[in-house]
């Protein structure tokens, strides 16, 4: 049994390491899409400059949520919340049907994906399956 206490906390260090890496990856994919964000702005000359800020804008919101997910997952103890990859997979389709003009069969799929996701949301949330709040047997006593 020892040997997989310790074969734990070596992969538990590996995760924690790789997971460090990937934050700070992410970061400083942040600061150049803020940065690529600014210097188009300053030297917006036609729409397509315009298209291009409105989808780093999108795509610098997905690194936010992928940011602020990774710091849940470390305050958690590593657990992943699920309502953080339904809200990645929500902006990630809303940024798909912002920034692809397509037929409107595609915008009406990617709308009825969008629904679907926020109706898992609600349902979640009606089951109390976000809410991770533990209590004794003693708690159940005193409600009776």
């Amino acid at each position: 049994m020892k040997r997989f206490d310790s074969f734990e906390k070596i992969v538990s260090f590996i995760v924690d390491v790789m997971l460090g890496f990937l934050v700070i990856v992410v970061l400083i994919a942040m600061g150049m899409a803020i940065y690529d964000i600014f210097s188009h702005v300053l030297e917006m000359n036609s729409m397509d400059e315009l298209y291009y800020v409105i989808e780093e804008i999108a795509t610098w919101f997905i690194l936010l949520e992928v940011f602020l997910m990774l710091l849940r997952y470390v305050k958690e103890g590593h657990h992943v919340p699920v309502r953080y990859l339904i809200l990645i997979g929500i902006t990630a389709v809303s940024r798909k049907l912002l920034l692809e003009h397509a037929g409107g069969l595609d915008a009406l799929m990617l709308a009825i994906a969008i629904l679907i996701l926020v109706v898992d949301l609600l349902l979640l949330e009606r089951v109390k399956a976000f809410h991770t709040h533990k209590h004794s047997p003693k708690e159940d006593d005193e409600s009776l």
